[in-house]
């Protein structure tokens, strides 16, 4: 590991103090939707007191019936293009932004091993789109060094906290 892999949510604690200070000071709440970090993300910020002022709610969507149900995610696209794609990601940002109270929402989905991968899509492949109210929806799509499940969710958390940074920002 580097020395700016996370090696605990400890780690990101920082990160997601900034994030949650952005937020309060724009007057925005945020919204999670988490497949491969199954509520990572959220739990960074909640960890936070006075959390409360700025995390609307999180979507632990870690089934594909999951992300159909509870985000509005058409099944169809889900088979069309997989669930750890750019679309699925951004159709996931936009249900959470739909279904909260919240100005922006971050969704992740991806392979964190350590089996899953293919050759077309290898473990440490995720994708993650940040939805804010009267924007364009924006996507990353990532891949992280398989150094390990815990490795490749911790820096997925970081990655998305400081997506939500630079679109507070």
């Amino acid at each position: 590991m580097t020395d700016r892999t996370p090696r605990g949510l400890d780690d990101l604690a920082p990160l997601a103090q900034t994030v949650l200070d952005a937020l309060i000071a724009a007057g925005k709440m945020v919204a999670t939707a988490e497949s491969c970090t199954g509520g990572l993300i959220c739990g960074a910020l909640t960890e936070i007191a006075g959390s409360s002022a700025a995390v609307d709610r999180g979507f632990v969507t870690y089934s594909n019936e999951a992300k159909t149900d509870m985000l509005g995610v058409p099944a169809e696209l889900i088979r069309q293009v997989g669930a750890v794609s750019r679309e699925v990601a951004i159709a996931m940002a936009e249900g959470a932004l739909a279904r909260s109270n919240a100005d922006v929402a971050v969704s992740v989905t991806g392979i964190a091993g350590p089996g899953g991968g293919s050759e077309e899509k290898p473990v440490g492949t995720v994708h993650i789109a940040v939805a804010c109210k009267g924007r364009p929806t924006g996507h990353f799509h990532c891949w992280f060094a398989d150094r390990g499940r815990k490795s490749i969710r911790l820096e997925t958390v970081q990655t998305a906290l400081t997506s939500i940074l630079n679109a507070v920002s």
